[in-house]
Parts: structure tokens; C-alpha cells; sequence
């Protein structure tokens, strides 16, 4: 009857310098792009606010052109 293969056990594995520091950039990287999505996140509302506002005035603007020209 076949044994059943038994699993080595070892110590977790201290993490190397080289490692530690990967894992600290990397952790730094994680907190700055946070830190920009939420930038962008508000440039972006503050964007589209503008955007809307030059759409609405196109449109005064065009329609008071049209007036005008019919007018005149």
C-alpha cells in the first residue's frame, strides 16, 4: 500500500535587504498612485463643470449670432 508522502516543513524565509526594499518602493508606489487618482478624480469634476459651462455658452453665443443675423 503506497505511503503517503509527507510534506517538508520549514521556516518562513526572512525576507532579504534586496527584498525589504523592493517591498518598501513598492508600498511607496501603492500610496502615490492613490494619492494621484484622487487628484485626478477632482481635476477631473472640476473639468467637466468647465467643460459644461463653455458648452452652454457656445450655445448662448450661437443662438444670439442666428438672432441677430435673422434680423438684420
Amino acid at each position: 500500500m503506497p505511503r503517503v508522502r509527507r510534506r517538508v516543513l520549514r521556516a518562513p524565509r526572512l525576507p532579504s535587504a534586496a527584498e525589504s526594499r523592493r517591498l518598501a518602493r513598492l508600498a511607496k508606489k501603492r500610496t502615490q498612485l492613490n494619492k494621484e487618482r484622487a487628484a485626478l478624480t477632482r481635476w477631473m469634476s472640476k473639468l467637466k463643470r468647465a467643460f459644461h459651462s463653455v458648452e452652454k455658452l457656445q450655445s448662448r453665443i450661437g443662438r444670439l449670432e442666428r438672432d441677430i443675423a435673422q434680423l438684420e
